[in-house]
């Protein structure tokens, strides 16, 4: 069984040299990394993770929490923070709690019971108390806490200004947002209030729609949209909270024989693969997902080394315009 002294022998570097690598310690630069990782691919050697935990007190994973893994927006957050972590040595812990308190409080033992490093949360449910319980580092995404280590967040009210000061420049004067779930904080709540304050200040009258929370969770908005544009018939631009319900929206004005952008035109919001894959292609609100991920998995790596990080950081979103403008 080979060790770690064969490792270092292998990879032509010293035993320190390995072990800050495998521990990720330190400055180790990305060509010693992958030497490391050839010599141990080469030996078919497996560190003792266990063991590693126990001298450190903590394991090189992260914690993941998610409240969906099916929606786009998502998928992407988790495959950017997936490569991050990877690139600074971690693995990942993914946990998917549907949004349920019971699973979130869950997988947050889970994590702590395995001596994660740190955890990434991107779910907005989880009690603020819980928080206080935690004694490693907790990234929120999306979401500022006071007890929280950090918080990474796309500027989600500049967003919803954006897209109103899009549609009526555009010329719509009649405006519907598809947004905020009822009774769950999110931070679409925020793209609402950019919306609304540009709306008011410019003086466009608009109607505001509530999602649910199994609308959410399914990806099911066709039935809501579809009573939303029979009951406001006059509408004539509208900004949807994510590129999700905006894709579904041209469908059901396919369906309704509404033209886009024609007679109607449409703003969605994330800006993940499926906007290019619609027709016509979504114009919609871009969020610096992969920005986001390198930045919380910094913060995260900081400060399980014991350093000082940010409170909080919002980086600024912009639109991209395609054909539904």
């Amino acid at each position: 069984m080979a060790t770690l002294k064969d490792v270092a022998r292998e990879a032509g570097l010293t035993v320190g040299t390995v072990s800050r690598v495998l521990n990720n310690r330190g400055y180790i630069s990305d060509s010693a990394r992958e030497k490391v990782a050839d010599a141990m691919k080469k030996l078919n050697y497996h560190p003792n993770e266990m063991a590693r935990s126990l001298q450190r007190q903590s394991t090189n994973t992260i914690g993941l929490i998610v409240p969906h893994i099916r929606h786009p927006y998502f998928a992407e957050m988790i495959s950017n923070l997936e490569n991050q972590a990877y690139k600074k040595g971690y693995r990942i812990l993914l946990c998917n709690s549907q949004s349920i308190q019971s699973k979130e409080r869950e997988y947050i033992d889970i994590c702590t019971g395995n001596q994660v490093a740190g955890i990434i949360l991107c779910s907005g449910s989880v009690a603020v108390q819980v928080f206080d319980e935690i004694h490693i580092p907790v990234i929120t995404m999306e979401r500022f806490l006071d007890n929280g280590t950090a918080s990474v967040e796309c500027d989600n009210r500049q967003g919803g200004a954006l897209a109103a000061e899009k549609l009526i420049s555009c010329g719509c004067r009649h405006l519907l947002h598809i947004g905020n779930v009822v009774g769950q904080s999110m931070p679409a709540d925020m793209r609402t209030e950019g919306f609304r304050e540009v709306c008011e200040r410019k003086g466009v009258p608009f109607a505001e729609v509530l999602t649910e929370k199994a609308q959410y969770n399914k990806m099911e908005y066709d039935e809501m949209i579809e009573r939303a544009l029979q009951e406001h018939p006059e509408t004539d631009g509208m900004f949807a909270s994510s590129d999700v319900i905006a894709a579904q929206t041209l469908q059901i004005c396919q369906r309704l024989q509404i033209s886009v952008p024609g007679q109607l035109k449409l703003i969605g919001f994330d800006d993940v693969e499926i906007a290019s894959l619609t027709t016509p292609q979504l114009t919609t609100i871009h969020q610096p997902v992969r920005e986001m991920a390198e930045i919380a998995i910094n913060l995260l790596h900081d400060a399980a080394s014991g350093k000082m990080v940010p409170k909080r950081t919002v980086l600024p979103v912009y639109l991209v315009e395609r054909k539904t403008t």
